[in-house]
């Protein structure tokens, strides 16, 4: 499996796999892909031999985005890279792949000097794999809300930074 940027050429592909994950993610269209995508800290993909396997979105803090949910980490005052989605292929569930998504969004964020990582879950209805992923990476609950029908649970993961000189 490699990661790479996402690209023009890939957009189709991967508004595929996003249709795929709907509710656990929310909906897009071709132009709401291509407007998201311009405006993430970190677009990225994962492939294998067989194509697409995974992507994620991420924004940084001052997007010009619209999401409810990015703006309550706005609103926390946090330095943050919020994940927006991410998805999975389902023949390459269990193999590594969040983790590995989840791996070079931190890496972003601590190159960036981000404080957090920082992500929304739903609760209602209930995505169980997806709580039970994130707590084990260390993330914890800063908040609930709901929107429309779904109700999530508004996660945050404190980045550790070494120590520098007059740090303490």
């Amino acid at each position: 499996m490699r990661l790479r940027p996402i690209g023009p050429p890939d957009l189709s592909a991967v508004l595929d796999l996003n249709a795929t994950e709907v509710p656990k993610v929310g909906p897009l269209d071709a132009d709401g892909l291509a407007r998201l995508v311009a405006i993430c800290d970190l677009a990225l993909l994962a492939e294998d031999g067989d194509g697409l396997v995974g992507m994620v979105l991420a924004l940084a803090p001052g997007a010009a985005y619209g999401s409810p949910n990015y703006a309550f980490f706005e609103r926390r005052g946090t330095d943050h890279l919020y994940v927006d989605r991410i998805a999975v292929a389902v023949r390459a569930r269990r193999q590594g792949v969040a983790s590995a998504l989840y791996d070079a969004v931190e890496q972003r964020a601590g190159e960036t000097g981000r404080g957090e990582v920082t992500c929304e879950v739903n609760v209602v209805p209930r995505n169980d794999g997806s709580l039970r992923f994130h707590a084990a990476r260390g993330f914890a609950e800063v908040g609930r809300q709901d929107i429309g029908a779904h109700r999530v649970s508004l996660l945050a993961k404190p980045l550790h930074r070494p120590n520098g000189p007059g740090q303490s």
